[in-house]
């Protein structure tokens, strides 16, 4: 199972804010969309990540405010990314290694989308399902032959 069988939703679907934007109003649309992270892009071109460890470690333990920093001054700039022939597999072992939980989708360098490492533990049990699922049908004989 690739990557691109989980990023088939449209592009703007995707949670973003500019690196001008505050903290503040990039933590309120992440509250606003339920998720960990809000990519951050400038134009077309993705220029940093901005997830909740993020503002744990460069905000709240640095003493700045959300209201007055600038997503810019406290994203994660050097980015991990990977394309949608990715494996699932291949993701969540550079996640682990990594210790990242969300990685952009890039096609050709265009973003494309993101994924979690929710995403994609929820793509591997659903394979397992899958798989228990046939073995299950073999056994009772009602495998399609």
């Amino acid at each position: 199972m690739t990557i691109a069988s989980l990023v088939g939703r449209s592009p703007t679907d995707l949670v973003t804010i500019g690196p001008d934007a505050t903290v503040f109003e990039a933590i309120g649309r992440m509250v606003e969309r339920n998720v960990g992270s809000i990519l951050v892009v400038e134009g077309d071109a993705l220029r940093g990540i901005f997830t909740e460890r993020d503002y744990l470690r460069r905000i709240a333990l640095e003493g700045r405010t959300s209201r007055e920093t600038a997503v810019r001054d406290v994203m994660t700039a050097d980015l991990v990314t990977v394309g949608p022939d990715e494996s699932v597999d291949g993701c969540l072992a550079l996640m682990t290694k990594r210790k990242i939980r969300h990685l952009p989708v890039l096609r050709d360098g265009e973003l494309v989308g993101v994924v979690s490492i929710g995403d994609l533990v929820r793509a591997r049990l659903q394979r397992a399902e899958g798989e228990a699922e046939g073995l299950r049908q073999f056994v009772s004989g009602g495998y399609p032959g």
